[in-house]
Formats: structure tokens, sequence, C-alpha cells
């Protein structure tokens, strides 16, 4: 949380478009990212994940763990990630929307 709710907040005040977010598992990463509000994490280990994440759910965090994905598909998993693009499709706004309803009903906003 020291380091991956700083992260998520900046993405939330859009100081930032997108974040790597790296634990032992990546767990614990994605639990504290999504914590706060307009952040969407996702744990990854394959890069149809990495790219689907962002074009389907427009995930703005991936989560990797340092004990079980080695650098060379970190590497791979990074660069998919950050090549992708939400695609903007309507289905996906409305389930975005659903999410967004959801976190302010938590949040009170």
């Amino acid at each position: 949380p020291d380091f991956v709710v700083p992260l998520a907040q900046a993405l939330a005040r859009e100081e930032l478009d997108r974040g790597v977010a790296i634990c032992r598992s990546g767990v614990g990463a994605g639990v504290a990212a999504n914590k706060v509000a307009g952040v969407r994490a996702s744990l990854i280990h394959d890069t149809f994940s990495a790219r689907q994440g962002v074009e389907d759910d427009d995930m703005n965090v991936i989560c990797l763990g340092s004990l079980v994905t080695g650098p060379e598909l970190a590497w791979e998993l990074g660069k998919t990630f950050l090549a992708a693009r939400f695609s903007g499709a309507a289905r996906y706004r409305r389930r975005l929307a659903k999410v967004a309803e959801l976190e302010n009903k938590e949040t009170g906003s």
C-alpha cells in the first residue's frame, strides 16, 4: 500500500494514464490499487489478458508478481499493456458505468 496507493491516487487525479504495480505475488498490489475509485487494476500473467484488460475493461493498472513472473515475461506484459487501447465499444462503456456507480455508492460521491 505504501507505494501502490500513491500510484493509484495519481491515476485517480489523472496525473497518470497507466501504472504498473509490483509486489511479491501481485495480489496485494491489486487489492490496494482497487481501493481507489477510478482505478481498474488486475493481476496479469499472460499477454492476452494484458491487452484484453485494457481493450474491454479500460484497465489502468497492471499488477505483476515478482516471485511468479520472470523478467522477460514482465517486459512483454508491460509492453502489451502500454500498447493496448480501450475499444470504447458501447457494451464496455455500459459495464464501466456500472462499476463507477458501485464506486460512487461506496464512496458517497
